[in-house]
């Protein structure tokens, strides 16, 4: 069965590269090539670049208007293009959404789980709909967040979970509507969200350190310096450094390199 796939992002990429493993791959559909980097040199997508190596066929619009091909599925995976009703009722698209849904729908699941503090999440295979994430389920599962996890080790998780309920539901998918209870949104994460604020319970700065790591990047002031904190633990008392009984580990000077705490006070020494 040839199946299409909509990704555009890091996950939407590992989802692509676990099915073309598993299963013919007509096209893939993407954002276009954007301008990235200090160079602002025009660079594909994670997905595309995927797909190239794979030998996947690449549609780049800028808006989706037609469906360029003839797979009956279409995998949505992290894509972030409006998919028009009329293209939906044509053909199923199987949107994987890494939450267990209808809590936390929108572009930003994973971080948002691990910023409230969640202990548990999953994955969540439902039909696309008009509405953001909203359509019926076809398959969902759940698994647990660490203490320590950030948004790597949950994304690779989550990847692993989609692709074996997505095995399951190719045969025969059947659906039932979401839940009307507990419903939350999962806000694109934006600057605001990345500023640690040290008066707040450590807990919470931990939480946002690890939920935009190692993608994003939290930052605040360290000892009067700002940085951005990749990896931090509750301070110790014999911490060489910390702020709101916050003990960073791992940091990063703006426009540096990320480095060790221990690395970065030696260059303070020098």
């Amino acid at each position: 069965m040839s199946i299409a796939v909509a990704a555009t992002g890091s996950f939407g990429a590992a989802i692509l590269d676990g099915l073309a493993a598993r299963r013919e791959i007509e096209l893939l559909l993407t954002k276009p090539d954007k301008p990235r980097g200090r160079g602002r040199k025009k660079l594909p997508p994670p997905a595309k670049e995927v797909a190239l190596r794979r030998g996947i066929r690449v549609e780049q619009p800028e808006r989706l208007t037609e469906f360029p091909g003839e797979a009956r599925i279409v995998i949505v995976a992290d894509y972030g293009v409006l998919i028009p009703e009329r293209l939906l009722a044509e053909r199923l698209w199987l949107n994987v959404h890494p939450s267990l849904l209808p809590r936390w729908r929108g572009p930003a699941p994973v971080e948002r789980a691990l910023m409230a503090g969640d202990r548990e999440t999953g994955v969540t295979i439902h039909r696309t709909t008009a509405e953001l994430d909203a359509g019926p389920i076809a398959a969902q599962r759940r698994f647990p967040i660490g203490p320590e996890d950030d948004s790597a080790v949950v994304f690779e998780r989550a990847t692993r979970v989609a692709l074996e309920l997505l095995d399951e539901v190719f045969s025969e998918p059947t659906f039932v509507p979401q839940p009307e209870a507990g419903v939350t949104y999962a806000d694109k994460i934006m600057a605001a969200d990345r500023e640690l604020d040290w008066s707040l319970p450590p807990e919470e700065n931990l939480n946002r350190i690890r939920a935009l790591s190692p993608h994003i990047g939290a930052r605040g002031l360290v000892d009067g310096r700002r940085l951005i904190v990749w990896r931090a633990r509750p301070a110790r008392p014999e911490a060489a450094l910390s702020e709101g009984r916050v003990e960073p580990l791992e940091v990063q000077r703006e426009g540096g390199r990320r480095m060790t705490v221990e690395e970065y006070l030696r260059g303070l020494r020098k």
